[in-house]
Parts: structure tokens; sequence; C-alpha cells
């Protein structure tokens, strides 16, 4: 990795990276800043563990849903089957200038 690109990750020059410092040491302090980036790169491995632990759950998951699937004995075929259409019928009314009674 060269320095050019060592100070040109993801935008950040090396005037931020004095400014990003500053804050750090102005915010935490010169003797506890080696304690705050130990905690922090404790908790960026545990984040990257769970992190494979789901990926690894999501594997097993997928992998035990995509075995082979069981093959289904064939439908034995049906007889003919002839088909009715069920209308409603109504009646005629005994009296068609009545009106209709509820």
């Amino acid at each position: 990795m060269t320095a050019l690109f060592a100070f040109n990750f993801f935008g950040i020059g090396p005037m931020e990276l004095m400014i990003l410092v500053l804050i750090l040491v102005l915010l935490f302090g010169i003797r506890r800043l080696p304690e705050v980036g130990r905690y922090l790169g404790k908790g960026i491995i545990e984040f990257k563990k769970g992190i494979k632990g789901l990926e690894d759950d999501v594997g097993d998951t997928y992998n035990t849903n995509t075995s082979a699937p069981q093959a289904l004995p064939p439908e034995a075929p049906r007889p003919p089957q002839r088909i009715t259409a069920s209308a409603p019928k109504f009646d005629e009314p005994a009296n068609p200038s009545a009106p209709p009674t509820i």
C-alpha cells in the first residue's frame, strides 16, 4: 500500500486525519486512547463473529431446505365429470304489477 493511497482512503486526507486524531485526544485524553482503541478492536472482532454466525445459520437453513425434493407419486387419472351450471332460479311473481314483498 502506498503512502498516497493510505492517506486518501475513503477521501480522508492528511488534514482530516489530523483533525480526527485531535478530536479523539480531546474526547478521551492521551492516556485512555490506547484503551479505547483496544475496546474498539474487540468490538469489531465480536461484530464480525456475529455476522459470520448469522451467515452460517442462514447457509444451514438454505442447505436443508434445498435438499433433493421428494418425488410425489403421480396422481391417478380421474374419469370425466359432468359440470353443471348452478345458476339461481327465480320464480315469476304471481302479480307482476304488485310491489315486491320483503
